[in-house]
């Protein structure tokens, strides 16, 4: 499914007046807040998301604009990814930045994950990101350079189960280390991004807000300020790093998380 696939630059004000994305996992939490505030300040958007009904409802909470390319696909399927951002890129007319926001995990504990939950949480993370990485450096090229942002987890660094999804993270940050040696002579950035635990409506920690505030209270006890993250807060720094006001940051993991301790309620 594609909408808004129209060619031409989007004039708009507000500091990614002209500039042109893709989004990977756009649809909803923090991807959702990325491509909203990217098009806010006067970017060209591609996202794309699993399911359908949250993209078009997106689509449509925007009045449907000409400045936004959304499709549905799954990021760990080979092939549909590469050819939704040469898509992307050929309707944007170029491309600018990157943010991959999709992923994702499979399986319990070490004694429950099979094989295949360890290698399809791989590659929805880190197999999702060189991909991603790997179709778009083309592009970047061909506009001067540009900024990738992974969005990697406080789980990628502070250990917490399940296993599986904290080596996919851990990964992603090694990678963006080396990724933005690999291509600083083509003026690319590459950085990480580490949310810690966010408030989403409908999610994990929402429901455990509604459902048991007790435990949810003990759970606030691990960040000094009692605060869990919130989606805009994470999609502010993310903005920042694809702006030309941090071009002189690559390489980094960049924490967005209040200094919280362990990243779930199991106290590792």
């Amino acid at each position: 499914m594609d909408v808004g696939h129209e060619r031409g630059r989007h004039v708009g004000a507000g500091r990614f007046a002209g500039r042109r994305f893709v989004v990977t996992g756009g649809s909803r939490g923090l991807g959702e807040q990325v491509v909203r505030l990217l098009l806010s300040e006067g970017a060209r958007v591609a996202t794309c998301a699993r399911g359908v009904e949250p993209l078009e409802a997106l689509h449509r909470s925007l009045g449907a604009p000409d400045a936004l390319l959304v499709r549905s696909l799954d990021v760990s399927v080979p092939g549909l990814l590469e050819r939704f951002v040469e898509d992307g890129a050929s309707a944007l007319g170029g491309l600018d930045g990157v943010v991959a926001c999709a992923g994702g995990a499979r399986g319990r504990g070490i004694t429950e994950a099979s094989p295949e939950d360890w290698a399809a949480t791989w590659e929805m993370n880190v197999g999702h990101v060189a991909r991603l990485v790997a179709t778009s450096v083309p592009h970047l090229r061909e506009s001067g350079g540009g900024s990738i942002v992974v969005v990697a987890s406080v789980s990628g660094w502070k250990p917490g189960p399940q296993a599986q999804y904290g080596s996919a993270k851990a990964a992603q940050i090694h990678m963006v280390s080396s990724l933005a040696r690999e291509l600083a002579r083509d003026r690319i950035r590459v950085n990480a991004v580490s949310p810690g635990s966010m408030l989403i409506p409908g999610k994990r920690w929402d429901r455990m807000r509604r459902e048991d505030p007790v435990a949810f209270d003990r759970f606030r006890g691990e960040f000094p300020g009692g605060e869990l993250v919130l989606t805009q807060e994470v999609a502010d720094v993310i903005a920042f790093l694809l702006t030309d006001q941090s071009r002189a940051v690559t390489g980094i993991n960049l924490p967005v998380d209040k200094g919280q301790n362990a990243p779930t309620p199991e106290g590792y």
